[in-house]
């Protein structure tokens, strides 16, 4: 990362240090900590151009701010809204541009419902909380407005999802949607993922230093150190697959790639640290879920490698 990055990772990084309480977050009206929100726009880690109310930033610092969002599990809109911002800026409509992003740029959520499963409208990001709701119909991107929204419970708390009810719902073409948009969703989710199993991993070290068997820490183990050696290669393997994922082929396969790790790590840090690890009080357990949850998001593992099937045959 340049300088300038690793000062903006390092920033991210202090706010959520000091600011993230993701069990008080969930426990919210809004899922959200709305005054960290605001902090992380202030920052400026949306991809939105100046010229439209934005910092400048690029998808790299987007994706450095989502990296360190996943560490800590912290609820926040930044992937919805990334992936509207990307949206609009594709349609290259200027006018709706001027209208939309200097809002978003301003902390407004916004989300899209666009078809990555057979029943899109049904786990909408953040869709019960954004003001801006798009929607993508495969081929065009339409404003939506007057749609029925509802929260919808899932097993992971820390993703807010919601099933968004068009049937009297009034759209508004905004211009052609770009399939490009899904592979900066999927870089997005990505970028995430490896914030997070990087953490769980860092945790469960942690842990075995301090939890002793037979008069010995843990891990001291040759065993387990074998293990936790192959957790770290597989870490930092995923997160070059993240930082790679600038094309259809590179997206889906840093999904399918991220996606496993993220799990592989969560599953072995409930392992490794007992029976403390099924407990409410500890986040073994939501590090678990987010695992799972995400690896079903925006299509699973076994869809995209059934998509980098059609590609090797082309």
């Amino acid at each position: 990362m340049t300088p300038e990055q690793l000062a903006l990772r390092d920033a991210v990084r202090s706010l959520l240090d000091k600011h993230s309480d993701v069990r008080a977050a969930v426990e919210t009206p809004h899922g959200y900590d709305k005054d960290l929100w605001a902090r992380l726009t202030e920052i400026g880690v949306l991809p939105i151009p100046e010229q439209y109310g934005g910092s400048g930033a690029t998808f790299d610092e987007t994706r450095i701010a989502l990296e360190e969002l996943g560490r800590t599990l912290t609820p926040a809109p930044l992937l919805a809204s990334t992936i509207a911002v990307q949206a609009l800026l594709a349609t290259g409509n200027d006018e709706v541009c001027s209208r939309l992003l200097p809002r978003i740029a301003d902390g407004t959520v916004a989300t899209l419902i666009w078809p990555w499963n057979d029943d899109p409208a049904r786990y909408v990001l953040d869709g019960d909380l954004a003001e801006i709701l798009l929607l993508s119909d495969g081929t065009d991107l339409y404003e939506v407005s007057r749609a029925t929204r509802e929260h919808t419970p899932t097993m992971d708390p820390t993703r807010r999802l919601a099933r968004v009810d068009l049937t009297n719902a009034e759209k508004t073409k905004t211009g052609p949607w770009s399939s490009q948009v899904r592979d900066v969703a999927l870089a997005a989710l990505s970028a995430e993922q490896v914030g997070a199993a990087a953490r769980a991993l860092e945790l469960t070290v942690e842990y075995t230093k301090t939890r002793v068997q037979f008069g010995k820490p843990i891990g001291s183990f040759q065993a387990l150190k074998h293990r936790m050696a192959d957790l770290h290669v597989l870490v930092e393997t995923a997160r070059s697959a993240a930082l790679a994922a600038n094309d259809e082929v590179s997206a889906a396969v840093a999904k399918v790639y991220c996606s496993e790790a993220f799990f592989s790590v969560a599953a072995e840090m409930v392992q490794l640290h007992g029976g403390i690890a099924i407990t409410w009080e500890h986040d073994a357990h939501l590090y678990l879920k987010r695992a799972h949850g995400s690896r079903q998001l925006f299509g699973s593992p076994q869809d995209h490698i059934r998509r980098l099937t059609r590609f090797a045959h082309r």
